[in-house]
C-alpha cells in the first residue's frame, strides 16, 4: 500500500487534492484538522487538551499534535497506507513523523507539493471569501498564514527534497486538471525503480 503526504500554501486547493489522490490511491485521507475535531468531540484525553489550545485560537503544540496524530495512523484503515494533509508542518514534525513509521517497519513513499504563485493564490482565496462569506479570509489573515507556510514549510520541503522522494506539481488552473497531472505524476514517481537506500 501507499504511503503518501500532500503538502501545499493556503488557497492550493491542498484539502481537494487530498480528497481525490486517496480516492484513486484507496487509501484513507488523513487531516490533521480531522484528527483534532474527532478527538475533541469524542472528548478523548488528547482531545480535551488539545481543546484548550483550539478554543483560544492558538496552534495545538507539536507534542500533542504528534501523539493524535500516531493515535490515528495506528488505526486499522491507516496501517496499510495513507495520504496524510496538514501535518507534519515542520521539520520537527517531520522527524516524528519519520520515527513513528520507522516503529512499525515503514516510510513515506511520496510527498506531493503543490505549488502556485502567491498572487494566484491571493485571487482564489479573495473569490472564496466572497463565495461563502468567510470572515475568517481578509488579506491580512492570508498573507500571515502564507508567510508562515513559507517559512516553516519551506524546511519540511527541502528536507523531502533531499531525499529525493518530493513530487512538484503545478497547482495552477482548474482542480480536475491538477488532479490529473498529481494522479500521474505520482504514478510515474512511484513506478520508476528506486536506488536501495
Amino acid at each position: 500500500m501507499t504511503r503518501l503526504l500532500i503538502i501545499g500554501p493556503p488557497g492550493s486547493g491542498k484539502g481537494t487534492q487530498a480528497e481525490h489522490l486517496a480516492r484513486h490511491f484507496q487509501v484513507p485521507a488523513v487531516s490533521t484538522g480531522d484528527i483534532f475535531r474527532s478527538n475533541v468531540s469524542r472528548k478523548t484525553d488528547l482531545g480535551n487538551q488539545a481543546a484548550q489550545y483550539l478554543d483560544g485560537g492558538h496552534f495545538v503544540p507539536d507534542h500533542l499534535t504528534n501523539a493524535l496524530v500516531k493515535d490515528r495512523l495506528l488505526e486499522g484503515d491507516a496501517r496499510h497506507g495513507f495520504l496524510l494533509d496538514g501535518y507534519p508542518r515542520t521539520a520537527p514534525q517531520a522527524a516524528e513523523l519519520d520515527a513513528m513509521l520507522a516503529a512499525q517497519g515503514h516510510a513515506l513513499d511520496a510527498v506531493i507539493e503543490l505549488q502556485a504563485p502567491d498572487a494566484e493564490l491571493e485571487e482564489r482565496m479573495q473569490r472564496r471569501a466572497a463565495e461563502q462569506g468567510r470572515t475568517d479570509d481578509t488579506i491580512d489573515v492570508f498573507r500571515r498564514r502564507l508567510d508562515l507556510y513559507h517559512r516553516q514549510t519551506h524546511e519540511v520541503v527541502s528536507v523531502y527534497a533531499g531525499r529525493g522522494i518530493l513530487v512538484s506539481v503545478n497547482g495552477s488552473g482548474d482542480q480536475g486538471g491538477i488532479t490529473a497531472v498529481a494522479i500521474a505524476a505520482v504514478e510515474q514517481f512511484l513506478a520508476a525503480p528506486r536506488p536501495p537506500s
